[in-house]
């Protein structure tokens, strides 16, 4: 039996809302299935499996560093959803869309509660995928009205990008993260791309572009004199180089579903930084809404 491979179609606004609805809804990260990493000649190969009653998934992703050297993507795969009654199999989706659909959201749920209210100008670092779909999330649920990219080459595709969604756009330095409400980090790096001294007290800053221990992207500074939250504490001791390295104190972290319900702490004399790996509850998250519509029609 072939199985409906809807597109997905969520809009960043509609990503985020199914991840916060999930959490809402009673969904513990803490105690979420571990992420499988199995390393492979090509790269890594990830297994993601989640379940709720409705639903279960899986999604099976391929980390290959060579990729976009051949004009591939870096990131590959397929997502399995099945009924959680039953364990049939409803829907195919494609993994990279599913991925550069749900980390930005995942993101923008964060940094909409950890901004302050009248946060408008990001420094983003990175020009990839994830770059474009920060971009739009962020624009969806934030007042932005400036960007500012960081990356090692020109981009004029991403800033046109940019001022197509309404925003000044310009490429500049590390050092620009000193004028910033917003800064997200969405790249390769495995050291830290800028110095934490320089961010403001009543900026946010996040950072996805890692799921090691031994990388990160922003520096034991900035974690040092920052608010911390992350997905899970239990995923990110195993998997958060940015905290681990930082020397994040993990009494104090707090998870994201304590940030969405209300129950953590968002202090405004210091930075707020979000440290996102990627679980795989949000792909099953927004799998399902965009089942949901599809079967819906619409």
């Amino acid at each position: 039996m072939s199985l409906p491979e809807p597109a997905v179609e969520l809009t960043p606004r509609q990503a985020a809302a199914a991840i916060e609805a999930v959490l809402l809804g009673g969904l513990d990260p803490e105690g979420c299935p571990a992420r499988l990493g199995v390393p492979v000649p090509a790269g890594e190969l990830l297994v993601m499996p989640a379940a709720t009653e409705r639903y279960a998934g899986v999604k099976v992703a391929g980390v290959a560093p060579a990729n976009p050297g051949r004009g591939l993507p870096r990131i590959t795969g397929s997502y399995l959803l099945l009924d959680g009654a039953t364990l049939v199999p409803l829907a195919l989706l494609d993994g990279m869309a599913l991925t550069t659909l749900r980390t930005p959201a995942v993101t923008a749920l964060a940094l909409d509660r950890l901004a302050a209210p009248d946060a408008a100008h990001l420094v983003l670092f990175g020009a990839g995928p994830q770059a474009y779909g920060h971009l739009a999330a962020l624009a969806a649920v934030r007042p932005l009205r400036r960007v500012t990219v960081v990356a090692r080459r020109p981009v004029p595709e991403l800033l046109a990008f940019a001022a197509s969604l309404g925003l000044a756009a310009e490429q500049g330095g590390p050092d620009a993260v000193a004028g910033a409400d917003l800064v997200v980090c969405c790249t390769t790096a495995h050291e830290p791309l800028f110095d934490g001294a320089l961010v403001a007290d009543h900026a946010a800053v996040a950072a996805v572009g890692s799921h090691s221990l031994t990388g990160r992207e922003v520096d034991t500074v900035l974690v040092q004199r920052s608010a911390c939250y992350t997905e899970a504490r239990a995923v990110a001791r195993r998997e958060a180089g940015d905290l681990v390295l930082g020397g994040a104190d993990w009494a104090s972290v707090a998870n994201l579903a304590e940030l969405v319900t209300g129950t953590a702490a968002v202090p405004t004399d210091r930075p707020r930084f979000f440290k996102s790996v990627g679980m795989a509850w949000e792909d099953l998250a927004v799998a399902a809404a965009v089942h949901e519509r599809a079967a819906a029609g619409a």
